[in-house]
């Protein structure tokens, strides 16, 4: 019995042994796992990159080297040029060809005829052109004359129509959430009051996509102002001598009505102060006659004559 005794005893020193062992083994391949997993601190803090293993050094390389995918600008693009050219009539129906020939549109035109200010011919074209081919139609417009000047002016409106966009969606959202809830709603209190904030809602939804519209819309259309103006001064034709005679006659003609107007003028301002000239005239010629009755050279008597 003692012996039985002793042998358990042994064997569970040994059980013990192993299971410590065991437990030893397993902490310590936990922690030397932990430090290969981990770069090394350094004394200040931070890691040491000169320690840290090659493949994970190749790897931050890589990623510092990678460029950052950028979207493409969204430019609205605006140029205006001026031409000096030899006659600007030919130049505009060269333009409306240059136009049709690059998918483009004409939206203003105006000419403005020589004056006595201005004795030039001059005319001003605005178009729109696609974007794409814009550079190529200012080269084709640059051949019709000698440019005076040129200019190109671009906005990028990216971020507000990655706001329109977004703005869009959660409106859409909203929409469709709304109309869950006025397919589900009871009273009609309820269905009108959902209906009244699904109309704004569809109204803000309209109002953001056609900015939305015309802002893609500027971006795919640039716009064009050309400013023609003709090389030398033009000279109005010398009338003929029958149309001269009839501007001649036309005003001796007007002067004469005009003339006879402000004569009917006058008078009728004379008959309507015509009283006022009565009283005028009465009152210089009772005035004559006191003079003439009053003065003492003219109310001496015959004796006193004679008897001088």
């Amino acid at each position: 019995m003692y012996a039985s005794t002793k042998l358990l005893r042994t064997s569970g020193l040994f059980i013990s042994a192993l299971l410590g062992g065991v437990i030893f083994t397993s902490c310590a391949s936990s922690h030397q796992s932990t430090n290969k997993a981990l770069p090394p601190i350094a004394a200040d803090g931070g890691a040491n990159p000169a320690s840290a293993p090659a493949n994970e050094r190749s790897i931050s390389q890589k990623a510092e080297a990678a460029p950052i995918a950028r979207s493409r600008p969204q430019l609205i693009k605006k140029a205006a040029m001026s031409l000096t050219v030899n006659s600007v009539v030919q130049t505009i129906d060269a333009v409306s060809q240059i136009i049709n020939k690059q998918q483009g549109d004409l939206i203003g035109l105006k000419q403005l005829q020589p004056k006595n200010d201005n004795p030039r011919y001059t005319a001003t074209i605005q178009l729109q052109i696609p974007e794409n081919r814009l550079e190529s139609t200012l080269e084709e417009l640059a051949k019709l004359g000698t440019v005076d000047s040129r200019n190109i002016t671009a906005e990028d409106v990216g971020d507000r129509l990655v706001d329109f966009q977004a703005r869009l969606t959660n409106l859409q959202k909203t929409e469709a959430s709304l109309q869950k809830i006025m397919d589900r709603a009871g009273s009609v209190r309820d269905v009108l009051s959902v209906a009244q904030e699904l109309s704004n809602v569809r109204q803000t939804i309209e109002q953001i996509n056609a900015q939305l519209k015309n802002l893609q819309n500027q971006v795919a259309y640039s716009t064009i102002t050309l400013n023609l103006q003709a090389a030398v001064s033009s000279t109005s034709p010398q009338p003929a001598f029958g149309l001269q005679v009839q501007e001649t006659w036309n005003n001796s003609t007007h002067s004469l009505s005009a003339f006879s107007v402000r004569l009917l003028k006058v008078g009728i301002w004379l008959i309507v102060y015509s009283p006022y000239l009565l009283i005028f005239v009465a009152l210089v010629y009772s005035f004559r006659r006191w003079r003439l009755t009053h003065s003492p050279r003219l109310t001496q008597t015959p004796e006193s004559t004679s008897s001088e």
